[in-house]
């Protein structure tokens, strides 16, 4: 027996239920964090990472309870702050595995400035985004995503703030990975989940999520049998832009315009259309534009993924930089290089 098959037996076999803390989940029935609670706990063990070494901290809102609901360590921090509270644990503790579970009111509103500087910053983080829309937690307000023309208690004659883009936000302040995935989808949520977790930088996943109670069949389009496979795509690396029930639709580029096709016709092949590449970042902007047009369909999987340094990795190497070219005295670090005598 090696070494290694010694280790390998000592360490326990994880569970979905090795995560699941004696909390039983507050939400409303029908809410769809139930089923991204069970993803989270279905991948977690899969990543080779002990319990005591994984760390949930949130913000505000139905999405930011999700600490309670884990056997981790957990943080519920204050309104829109848990990005920065993240990012200072992971500058402090690059060991651990740090997510975050916000929403988009979460942070997109209040924590909308955090959030921009979060991405081009780039430390180590998963940041599950659950986006129904609305603000459930107080009560049905309009959020920043929340479709134009509709009624809420605070716009009882109809939304008509343009909504923000959260791929298009997230690629255009220097995010480094985006993926969206639908709480009702829960096999291609899990495997999004393994996606953002090995990744090395601030994994950024939007998960389209059902409030049953304020902003009910809110993503039906793709939801349903019979719609979702008109109004879906789901984009996979190096496959081309295929959908529809019988697979028989793709997306082409005409310049920089992405122009749906019929491959039934002749003149259309597989060989023409959009080659999935998560590394170009200019295609990566344009597909995060489908969801402004209706003509388009919702894409889902990996819009872009970069690897390059993290934040606390930068910040590391800056210190041991400092200390290794560090002043001899006190005297002379005050004095720095640039000071000079009043006589």
């Amino acid at each position: 027996m090696t070494d290694n098959d010694t280790i390998m037996k000592a360490l326990p076999v994880l569970t979905a239920k090795n995560f699941a803390s004696d909390q039983e989940p507050k939400w409303c029935p029908g809410c769809g964090d139930h089923a991204i609670l069970q993803q989270i706990k279905n991948v977690l063990p899969e990543l080779g990472v002990a319990p005591e070494n994984i760390v949930f901290v949130s913000g505000i809102g139905c999405s930011s309870r999700l600490p309670y609901y884990l056997a981790t360590y957990g943080v519920h921090g204050i309104h829109g702050r848990a990005l920065p509270m993240a990012t200072g644990l992971k500058v402090a503790r690059p060991d651990l595995s740090v997510w975050v579970g916000t929403g988009d009111g979460d942070a997109l509103s209040i924590g909308g400035n955090h959030f921009i500087h979060t991405l081009r910053r780039n430390p180590d983080l998963n940041v599950l985004l659950f986006n129904n829309e609305i603000y459930g937690l107080t009560k049905g307000q309009y959020s920043p995503t929340s479709k134009i023309g509709l009624r809420t208690v605070t716009s009882p004659s109809g939304v008509i703030d343009h909504p923000f883009n959260t791929a298009a936000l997230t690629i255009g302040s220097g995010g480094s990975f985006f993926a969206r995935a639908f709480d009702r989808d829960g096999k291609f949520l899990r495997s999004i989940l393994q996606r953002a977790a090995l990744h090395r930088g601030t994994s950024l996943v939007e998960i389209y999520q059902n409030c049953p109670i304020f902003n009910n069949a809110a993503f039906e389009a793709f939801a349903t049998p019979e719609n979702k496979a008109s109004n879906t795509i789901y984009v996979e690396q190096d496959k081309p832009f295929v959908f529809g029930k019988d697979k028989n639709r793709g997306i082409m580029l005409d310049g920089f315009k992405p122009v749906v096709v019929d491959l039934d016709k002749d003149e259309f092949s597989t060989s023409d259309l959009w080659i999935h590449d998560e590394k170009d970042i200019n295609k990566a902007s344009i597909l995060a534009r489908f969801a402004d047009d209706e003509a388009l369909p919702r894409p889902f999987g990996v819009f872009y993924a970069e690897e390059r340094v993290t934040y606390e990795d930068a910040l590391s190497q800056q210190i041991r930089d400092a200390q290794k070219n560090a002043c001899g005295t006190l005297e002379e670090l005050l004095k720095g290089e640039n000071s000079y005598e009043i006589k």
